[in-house]
């Protein structure tokens, strides 16, 4: 075989080689993406929202990292913690967002869960006109229980509800009420006691704005077994506006 025979029946090799050592190459890049872009996002995050610094938070992102990296923008990143408080609310987060950018700027978009458990739910609904001691949870409902000044007369009630979310604000739709261990229906809780129980029967609008950074909007909430889940949609400018990460107002 002649010297240019020999080139040519090695050259495909060569090839197959520089083939496999830069397959090596992008695949080593995109494990060293993986390693290191959680850290850096979990950083950020914990910083502006000015959470704990040992603040657990599980950061996931979607696809092929190099092609985004390169490009400036991840296509779709995961987060989520079993426990942070934001605003005034601690539970567990699990958000989405996409459309990130990675030298700054608004999210495309975002949206996630909040679960909470019935302390936490206590406090939200604290904001409401109904005479509450404690919550228990019957999926799909919430009982919350306390008692109602009668002609001077403290009457134990227990009034069943259905919450939902409506507006961004969160509503407490009446089911049945028991006073003194008595179900009573609307109707017979206005014969019985008038106005002073139209708070009783009617479904509460409790604005939680301000125990919420103004840049996440509740649109909805139901009872799953022993906790409330709160869907949220975010605000993309909060990762750029500080008005956006602090809580918001009620009217």
């Amino acid at each position: 075989m002649t010297a240019e025979g020999a080139r040519r029946a090695r050259w495909p090799w060569v090839l197959i080689i520089v083939v496999l050592v830069l397959a090596a190459l992008v695949v080593a890049a995109e494990l060293v993406a993986r390693a290191v872009l959680p850290g850096v996002v979990r950083g950020i995050v914990i910083e502006q929202l000015d959470l704990p610094a040992d603040q657990q938070l599980d950061v996931d992102a979607s696809g092929i990292l190099l092609p985004q990296l390169i490009g400036g923008r991840l296509d779709q990143l995961h987060l989520s913690t079993d426990s942070v408080t934001i605003g005034g609310i601690t539970g567990a987060v699990d958000v989405t967002a996409e459309g990130v950018p990675l030298s700054g700027g608004d999210l495309a978009d975002a949206q996630g869960t909040v679960r909470v458990d019935a302390e936490q739910f206590t406090t939200l609904v604290t904001a409401s006109d109904l005479p509450i001691d404690s919550v228990e949870f019957a999926e799909p409902d919430v009982t919350v229980s306390g008692s109602l000044a009668v002609f001077g007369i403290s009457l134990p009630i227990a009034l069943t509800v259905t919450p939902g979310a409506d507006a961004g604000e969160l509503l407490l739709t009446p089911v049945s009420l028991q006073v003194a261990g008595a179900t009573l229906n609307a109707q017979q809780v206005a014969d019985r006691f008038g106005s002073i129980a139209e708070q009783l029967t009617e479904t509460q609008r409790i604005c939680i704005a301000d125990q919420l950074p103004a840049g996440l909007t509740m649109t909805d909430l139901m009872v799953d077994d022993d906790e409330v889940v709160v869907d949220i949609q975010v605000d993309g400018a909060i990762v750029t506006d500080e008005k956006l990460q602090e809580n918001g107002v009620c009217p």
